[in-house]
């Protein structure tokens, strides 16, 4: 952000220029939106369109050009327009109070809050009119805004920082509408496909009311030009020139959300335009100095965020065709070109060492008496677990049941129930257990006590593997657990290279993992659509973590990874309490650094795959199990690595239970009740060690 580099310098003929940028936009935009009008189902081309623009009406293999364009085309280009032109403007505003490139509406979850409150109102079955769903958009935004950034330490906080808090509570806020998805399956029907950002609009309607309302915001953000141009000088700076610090901070707020809301209204959560809109507006402002002044970078990002959606769109159908394309969100190739941009600037961000701990996780020395008593009753509660997870479900067992199962003397209907809940349990308690193993390993490593798999992306590698097979190949089992392994380990292999610099520095490669697991995740929701629509809803159950249909055979390679990975882990505890300290001491102790980095990375990366394969994608579990365990028994991993598995099968076997028995006979995945206990925990630590 060099917001205020450069700006004495700038005078008339530098105007000139920004404005002359502006128009130059202007026109690529209209050009854009010319051959975007020439997309369609229909065989109208862009000579029918001039020949209607120039009064003659035509029609088309029996349709009318101006019943075409006006019920169909143009309400998709004007939403194009409005949205784009919306988010761009509102990452610019978030970007620039927060003097951070990688704050936007998706990284500070004001798209998920927004998508969050509509999908709730659309599963109780509220009718409500635009307006409405308008405001209810924005307060749910505006309260996920406000969450993240308090949790973060405020809009000035690290980039690693800000960038976690925002992409958990976008998790949990996920959690949240994957779930209503599911037990709303009818009033929710369409919301899926939407939810990753739809330009299908049935009329004209929704644009026009949008457009006068971002118009209007866009004004207010002007008036705001020359504050953010100070603020760009930092805060005591901005303070000793006048610039009221929190009303400009407030305000930009407001603005942001509202226009996210608003776009979030008409088309759903395109995502990403807000962060790489701004980011490709200020690289224009490297050659057009005056573009840094906020009174032309903000309709200059305003303009290439309409100009990225309505390529992306145009695009998309060009390539797919438009037939194959209607059931493609817009907000797919934006999140990809998002993906992008946050892989592209967390390589040039300098590494600022560990994020700062919470309480929680700077444990010192328990007592080796105290270890064995919480090691006993994680344990036994662990056991207890199981065994509620055999007894749990629309039809409750006894303990006797299970004798006489395993005796061979159950009446069948128990049989049969037991012979579906074993898997099940097992699935869930066994890689639970690999989740927390492998958060133990991410977080020592990278140093970063809030990182999990989830969140860096591996998880999302192995889903989208998975989905593969499933949905390509047919399902077999073997293939699925090879491809999600391979694609595990590719994913983690692929931040890997992308962070490497002289080094493997723990920040960047948090960052960089955290874009490409979104890349991951919006290609996992291309081959869901591009699937059997009926699969949808089971496929989306089981990437939501799902133990449902599980077999013996998914457990055993779970089972045979955790009987491999553990000993070895086990045996290198000394070099993981090592790698938490800094980079320094373990070179002083003769432990090579990025060997033994890569390794233990490896062994997380394929047992958090593998996990995948029994229950799906499960967040969370790799952050809180391991927390849990330090502040029980201590940092040292070979006292922390076996209470933190326990933990995490306690954790996972429960929600799997409860999710079988809370609204039987119907089921809630068992992730996405981990989300719903993991989420406040997270923000718990992110409030305890806020700066």
């Amino acid at each position: 952000m060099t917001a205020a580099g450069g700006r004495a310098a700038v005078g008339i003929p530098g105007m000139l220029a920004g404005l002359a940028t502006l128009l130059g936009l202007a026109l690529v935009l209209m050009l854009a939106g010319m051959w975007h009008l020439t997309q369609g189902t229909s065989g109208i081309g862009m000579g029918d369109l001039l020949a209607e623009a120039a009064g003659e009406r035509s029609s088309v293999d029996g349709v009318a050009v101006h019943d075409v364009v006006i019920a169909s085309r143009l309400p998709r280009l004007l939403a194009g327009v409005a949205v784009g032109l919306a988010l761009g403007v509102a990452g610019t505003l978030l970007q620039s109070i927060a003097r951070n490139a990688l704050a936007a509406p998706d990284t500070l979850a004001v798209t998920a809050g927004s998508y969050f409150t509509l999908t709730l109102v659309a599963a109780l079955g509220l009718a409500v009119p635009l307006w409405a769903s308008s405001t209810v958009a924005f307060l749910g935004g505006l309260v996920a805004a406000g969450l993240v950034l308090a949790l973060a330490g405020g809009a000035g906080t690290s980039t690693t920082r800000l960038i976690l808090a925002g992409s958990a509570v976008a998790m949990a806020l996920q959690a949240g509408t994957s779930m209503l998805l599911i037990l709303f399956e009818e009033e929710t029907t369409g919301l899926y496909a939407w939810g990753s950002g739809s330009l299908s609009q049935l009329n004209l309607t929704a644009s026009l009311r949008a457009l006068p309302v971002i118009a209007l915001v866009v004004i207010g953000a002007l008036l705001l030009a020359r504050r953010l141009d100070v603020l760009g000088l930092g805060d005591d700076a901005a303070a000793s020139l006048g610039v009221p610090l929190r009303s400009t901070r407030v305000l930009a707020v407001l603005a942001a959300v509202l226009l996210t809301s608003t776009a979030v209204t008409v088309a759903g959560p395109i995502a990403f335009v807000g962060l790489g809109a701004p980011v490709l507006a200020r690289l224009l402002g490297s050659l057009i100095r005056s573009l840094h002044r906020h009174l032309l970078l903000i309709p200059a990002a305003g303009l290439v965020g309409a100009l990225v959606v309505v390529l992306a769109d145009a695009v998309l159908r060009a390539i797919l065709g438009a037939q194959e394309a209607a059931s493609i969100p817009t907000g797919i190739p934006t999140a990809l070109l998002g993906a992008l941009v946050i892989v592209l600037l967390a390589r040039r961000l300098q590494d600022s060492g560990p994020a700062q701990q919470p309480p929680q996780a700077r444990t010192g020395l328990r007592s080796t008496r105290r270890f064995w008593i919480v090691l006993a009753i994680t344990a036994a509660a662990c056991v207890g677990v199981a065994v509620l997870g055999l007894l749990a479900g629309s039809l409750w067992l006894r303990l006797g049941d299970v004798v006489l199962w395993a005796q061979g003397g159950a009446p069948d209907l128990v049989a049969r129930a037991l012979g579906e809940r074993l898997p099940r349990m097992s699935a869930a308690v066994l890689a639970g257990a690999a989740l927390a193993l492998a958060g133990c390993v991410v977080q020592s490593t990278v140093r970063n006590p809030l990182a999990e798999p989830g969140l860096l992306g591996i998880t999302a590698g192995a889903g989208f593997g998975a989905a593969v097979v499933v949905t390509s190949l047919g399902g077999a089992r073997a293939l699925m657990v090879l491809v999600a392994v391979l694609a595990g380990v590719g994913t983690f292999a692929l931040i890997s290279v992308l962070a490497w610099r002289g080094g493997l520095m723990p920040e960047r490669f948090v960052l960089i993992g955290i874009g490409v697991g979104y890349g991951l995740s919006a290609l996992t929701t291309f081959v869901l659509l591009r699937s059997n629509p009926y699969d949808t809803p089971r496929l989306l159950t089981w990437l939501s973590g799902t133990t449902y249909g599980r077999t013996l055979a998914d457990v055993a390679p779970v089972a045979v990874a955790l009987l491999v990975t553990l000993p070895i882990l086990l045996l290198v505890h000394r070099e993981l309490d090592l790698l938490t300290i800094d980079e320094d001491t373990p070179r002083i102790l003769g432990v090579r650094l990025e060997r033994a980095r890569f390794g233990v990375l490896g062994l997380a990366a394929a047992l958090a795959a593998i996990s995948v394969v029994a229950v799906g994608v499960v967040g969370f579990v790799g952050l809180v199990a391991p927390h849990l365990a330090r502040a029980l028994v201590g940092g040292r991993h070979l006292r922390a690595i076996p209470v933190a598995m326990l933990l995490g099968g306690i954790l996972v076997g429960l929600a799997d239970a409860l999710g079988r028995t809370v609204i039987a006979p119907a089921q809630v995945p068992a992730g996405l009740l981990v989300a719903i206990i993991g989420a406040p925990y997270f923000v718990w630590l992110l409030w305890r060690s806020r700066a």
